[in-house]
């Protein structure tokens, strides 16, 4: 007699797994999960060492400024000391305060005109600017404003006040304090005179400091930086004279008074690319409306949108495309960032920056065709024909050779 016992249809044999369900231990993050959370601390460890690199540079920003400024100064009589070297024969020593009291007469010349025409004509402006409140005043007393005197006063108070603190502001910004001056100036004439005399030794110097493996990047990252700043400094110089002398002739036609002084206004501001000689010029506007009439005053708006576009769109890629090869939108992010953290002078010192970064990042990503990295072709463009790739293949092992 058999002694096993049927199961009923249907049912499975119990097992030694019956009975509580058992404990199937921790629960597994996701990779998906994981990878973020890795990806947001390093992020977090990067943007808090950005921090701390920028709280640094903070507390040495007139050194920098300086040495910056210096750089810019060199690139401008960089030439005009190589002109006088090669063409005249002169020693380098004199070709060098050659060079830099030219470009301080230039300096000079420019701020005597301002003075002297602001000087010459700024009783008669004075005049004309209190009719035109006047006016002003006048006008808003009737519908749809409606104004009464002591709403009107307290408007042009609070205006006068904004306009002095912003002038203060630009004057705090760009001056400082007596002693950043002091400093920030003999860092500025050392500069000039160290790297006009002696550039290659300098950088020499710099790049050995470098890994033996990294020399050639970091070289090769510093003559591109180089290039696009003395380019850009040439170029910027070029504008503002264009710039300037469109503005002068504009004013001259409309007969708008203190046009040298206005003019030289724009030929500064278009050191701020893109915006600089358009805000420049919609000051003349208002000297427009105050002396000749509304109707002067929106002609000279028209200049100032001609003199914009003119500026954007004609000047800058001509003269200075290849060294500031920025889209108009990151010109004007680079020059808020600038502003917001160095005031005016960050404004002037951010694009050159900018693009100085952006040309030796598409070096160091090797997107630049014309500067492969060493050992590799130079990246191949989709958009340029097979005769020019060949060529510029040629060119880049010719300049690695």
């Amino acid at each position: 007699m058999s002694s096993d016992v049927s199961t009923p249809a249907g049912s499975s044999p119990p097992t030694e797994h019956d009975g509580p369900v058992a404990d199937r231990g921790p629960v597994q993050v996701p990779d998906t999960l994981k990878v973020w959370a890795g990806m947001t601390w390093r992020i977090l460890i990067i943007l808090a060492g950005f921090a701390v690199l920028f709280t640094i540079l903070g507390q040495i920003a007139i050194v920098l400024i300086a040495l910056f400024l210096a750089a810019f100064f060199t690139a401008l009589a960089g030439p005009i000391m190589n002109f006088l070297r090669k063409r005249a024969r002169f020693p380098k020593p004199l070709a060098m305060i050659i060079s830099i009291i030219l470009i301080a007469i230039a300096v000079v010349v420019v701020l005597f005109v301002v003075i002297r025409s602001i000087v010459s004509e700024a009783p008669q402006l004075s005049q004309s600017v209190s009719q035109t409140v006047s006016q002003v005043q006048d006008w808003t007393k009737g519908p749809p404003l409606n104004l009464s005197d002591d709403d009107f006063n307290q408007y042009v108070t609070e205006v006068s006040n904004w306009l002095k603190n912003f002038v203060l502001d630009i004057g705090s910004s760009a001056l400082g304090s007596v002693g950043d001056l002091v400093l920030g100036g003999s860092i500025f004439i050392f500069g000039v005179i160290f790297f006009m005399m002696s550039p290659q030794q300098i950088w020499n110097w710099l790049v050995s400091w470098a890994p033996t493996r990294s020399r050639p990047y970091v070289n090769t990252s510093g003559i591109l930086a180089w290039e696009s700043l003395s380019g850009y400094t040439r170029g910027v110089v070029i504008v503002a004279i264009c710039d300037s002398i469109l503005v002068y002739i504009g004013l001259l036609i409309l007969q708008v008074p203190m046009a040298p002084a206005l003019a030289a206004i724009v030929f500064f501001g278009a050191f701020i690319p893109v915006i600089g000689a358009p805000i420049a010029t919609f000051f003349a506007a208002i000297v427009a409306l105050a002396e000749r009439g509304p109707v002067i005053a929106l002609l000279v708006v028209a200049l100032t949108v001609v003199v914009g576009s003119f500026d954007g769109d004609v000047l800058q890629p001509l003269v200075m495309g290849h060294a500031v090869s920025l889209s108009p939108l990151a010109i004007i992010i680079l020059i808020a960032i600038g502003s917001i953290l160095l005031g005016i002078i960050g404004a002037l010192v951010a694009v050159p920056i900018g693009a100085a970064i952006y040309r030796v990042l598409k070096y160091l990503t090797d997107r630049d065709p014309e500067h492969p990295l060493p050992g590799r072709d130079p990246p191949v463009d989709p958009d340029t024909p097979a005769g020019d790739q060949a060529a510029a293949t040629s060119g880049a092992a010719t300049s690695q050779g």
